[in-house]
C-alpha cells in the first residue's frame, strides 16, 4: 500500500512541473523580396574599341573653290604683312599653279612660278620660257606666299601698286600686267574675272574691317572709252583724242604700241 502511495505521489509531483514550463513558440519568418532596379546595360567595349566619329571631308565643286579654301587664310596673313590685297595674291595663285595642280606647286610648292634669281635653297628644274628653267622649291605653300610677297614689296618697279586703294583690285590687276609681271596681255582681265567669280574681294574686305571703303571703279561714262578697229595704231588713236602716245599707254596699262581689234582702251582720264 505504502508503494503505491508513493508512486501516486511522484506521479503527482512529476505532473506539477511539467505543466509550469513556457511554452516558446517561433515567430513566422517574415519573407522579403530583394527588388532589382532597371540598369543601364553594361558596354562590352574596351577604351580602345570606343569608336570616334571622324568629321565629315568637306565637298567642293571645283578645284578651284578647294585651292581657294586652303590657301585664304595664308593671303590674309600676307595682306597685312605687306599691304597686297588678298584678292590679288589669290587670284594670282589659283592663274600660276593650276588651281594647286600644276607641276611646281606639286612638287615643289611653287604657287607663283617664281624662278631662282640666285637662290641657294632647293630647286626644280621645269620647262617656262626656255627648257629646264631653274625654279624655287619649297617644305610649305606658305612659304612660296611669302616670297611671293616680298618678290613685289621689294621691286621698285611695283612699286607704284602699294600707292593704290586696296579695295581696287582692277589697279593691281592692270598694274602687275604694266609692271611686267606677265606677258599674257589678257592678264589683267584673268585675274579680274576669277576675282569677281569666286568673291575674292570678301577677304580683303575681312583684312580690312571698318578701314574698308567699296571702291568705285571708273565707269565708260565718266572716263571715255574707244573700241580698236582694223587698222587703228595707238598713235592715231592718241591724236584723235589730243593724247600723247605715252599718256594713252599709261591710262591702260600698256608697255608696247600692238594693239587687238576689239580691243576697248580708256581715251578720257
Amino acid at each position: 500500500m505504502k508503494r503505491v502511495l508513493l508512486v501516486l505521489i511522484l506521479g503527482c509531483v512529476l505532473f506539477s512541473c511539467k505543466s509550469k514550463k513556457h511554452v516558446v513558440t517561433k515567430k513566422p519568418h517574415k519573407r522579403t523580396e530583394r527588388v532589382i532596379k532597371n540598369r543601364k546595360p553594361i558596354e562590352n567595349t574596351s577604351k580602345s574599341e570606343k569608336v570616334v566619329s571622324k568629321p565629315t571631308p568637306k565637298v567642293f565643286a571645283s578645284n578651284t573653290e578647294a585651292y581657294i579654301y586652303a590657301h585664304h587664310e595664308t593671303a590674309q596673313q600676307e595682306m597685312a604683312l605687306y599691304n597686297i590685297p588678298a584678292s590679288i595674291t589669290l587670284a594670282q595663285g589659283i592663274l600660276e599653279s593650276g588651281s594647286g595642280k600644276g607641276r611646281l606647286s606639286v612638287e615643289a610648292n611653287n604657287h607663283f612660278g617664281i624662278k631662282c634669281h640666285g637662290w641657294k635653297g632647293a630647286k626644280i628644274y621645269h620647262d617656262d620660257d626656255e627648257d629646264q628653267e631653274c625654279f624655287r622649291k619649297y617644305k610649305d605653300a606658305k612659304y612660296s606666299f611669302r616670297d611671293h610677297s616680298l618678290f613685289l614689296s621689294e621691286r621698285t618697279r611695283y612699286s607704284k601698286l602699294f600707292k593704290l586703294k586696296k579695295e581696287d583690285y582692277k589697279g593691281w590687276a592692270k598694274g602687275l600686267k604694266a609692271a611686267g609681271y606677265a606677258t599674257d596681255r589678257k592678264y589683267p582681265d584673268k585675274l579680274i574675272s576669277l576675282i569677281e567669280r569666286y568673291k575674292l574681294y570678301e577677304y580683303d574686305k575681312a583684312v580690312l574691317g571698318k578701314d574698308y571703303v567699296k571702291y568705285e571703279f571708273p565707269t565708260a561714262k565718266t572716263q571715255g572709252t574707244y573700241t580698236v578697229e582694223k587698222g587703228d595704231t595707238l598713235y592715231g588713236i592718241s591724236k584723235r583724242y589730243n593724247l600723247s602716245v605715252k599718256q594713252l599707254q599709261k591710262l591702260n596699262g600698256l608697255r608696247g604700241t600692238t594693239l587687238d581689234i576689239g580691243q576697248v582702251l580708256v581715251v578720257k582720264p
